[in-house]
């Protein structure tokens, strides 16, 4: 089966499906959406299902959309997926969840610079805190370091790479969340996990230059290709 994962140049959506695969030995090709469709952007974007990326094509003929729906797809094909109807829709809540904190975070991070990233920086703290205080609520009611299991499952990658990219944005935000901190820790315990983690494209200039090193070399996050400029 051969897994194709399209995305940009950026931090977001396509982090906790490459950290799934990695821990379930899954192989894949990610490819940025200029380099898969041929195409700039602006042209590929009315084709698509949903008009977005990430999407992850199995076989060259299968398109899947939506991140959470890539997600379930590897997990099953993992043979991670809960066989109780219950538990995988308490799973799937969580993945929801974890998503409430998707906007601003994850554009904030990639892209906003100047007085635009401090704004949006001091106004997203209130509700994020909010959002992560769901999270944790549902972390304590078990004593797993993750979510439903002493392994973890396609929900808790999910959650790690926004929780994540909140600390990043804040870094003593979890101070008062020793659960949440116990979760990242957790993830990143995990050998494939933490390798992924180490050798993927670093994000730097947050909020001044967003860039990600690809091979050495910075590239502006976005949607454009710029491998020859």
């Amino acid at each position: 089966m051969a897994l194709k994962l399209i995305y940009f140049k950026m931090r977001a959506l396509a982090e906790a499906p490459q950290m799934l695969m990695h821990y379930a030995g899954i192989k894949y090709d990610y490819q940025m959406s200029w380099e898969y469709f041929k195409k700039d952007w602006e042209h590929v974007k009315p084709t698509l299902p949903f008009k977005q990326l990430p999407l992850l094509v199995v076989d060259n003929t299968h398109q899947i959309s939506q991140s959470i729906a890539i997600m379930g797809y590897i997990e099953q094909l993992a043979g991670l997926n809960n066989t109780n109807p219950i538990t995988t829709a308490k799973m799937h809540a969580v993945m929801l969840g974890a998503h409430d904190l998707f906007l601003p975070l994850n554009p904030i991070l990639n892209f906003a610079v100047g007085e635009d990233f401090s704004t949006k920086k001091i106004a997203l703290l209130p509700n994020l805190i909010k959002r992560i205080e769901n999270l944790d609520h549902a972390l304590a009611s078990t004593t797993n370091p993750f979510f439903f299991d002493s392994e973890p499952k396609a929900c808790d990658f999910f959650a790690y790479h926004h929780l994540d990219l909140a600390r990043t944005l804040y870094h003593d935000i979890f101070l008062k969340f020793p659960r949440i901190t116990e979760l990242l820790h957790a993830i990143e315990s995990i050998d494939p996990v933490r390798n992924y983690l180490i050798s993927r494209p670093k994000l730097i200039g947050i909020g001044v230059s967003p860039k990600l090193i690809i091979n050495g070399t910075a590239h502006p996050t976005g949607t454009k290709n710029t491998d020859t400029q």
